[in-house]
């Protein structure tokens, strides 16, 4: 049989009640141990208010938020076998154009447009283009 901790506290206290009467210790084994008071959910009242009276999160609490950037040159499909052939030197020829806008994803959501630019060693991304938000919805990495 294994107790709670407020049936102990119960108990202990039924305990020291007894001595404090001059009765017996062994006349507690025979009463029924108290029912312990049932959990009760948390209460989440203050963080509710909060939100339902306010409509607009403060832009300083998305400030510190790191995000994913993808750069999205093109696409391709390829079979396995042809996977398999593929080794140093290979080209994989993508479904864009030379010169056409590359996608700039933020997530998984398509963010921006822009162009492939050479910074010393390194290659980077000159955004020509931000995507509207109605158009980003509708434009996911598939």
């Amino acid at each position: 049989m294994s107790m709670n901790p407020a049936e102990i506290e119960a108990l202990v206290a039924s305990a020291k009640a007894a001595k404090a009467a001059g009765q017996p210790l062994s006349s507690l084994a025979s009463e029924p141990a108290p029912e312990a008071p049932a959990p009760r959910a948390p209460q989440f009242t203050d963080f509710e208010q909060t939100m339902l009276n306010s409509s607009e999160v403060p832009i300083s609490m998305l400030l510190d938020l790191t995000l994913p950037i993808s750069i999205e040159l093109g696409r391709t499909t390829m079979t396995v076998q042809e996977l398999l052939r593929l080794g140093r030197g290979s080209v994989i020829q993508l479904d864009r154009l030379a010169g056409e806008p590359i996608d700039i994803y933020v997530g998984d959501r398509r963010f921006a447009e822009g162009e492939v630019v050479v910074l010393g060693e390194h290659f980077g991304v000159r955004i020509t283009r931000i995507v509207t938000t109605g158009n980003a919805a509708n434009q996911q990495i598939a």
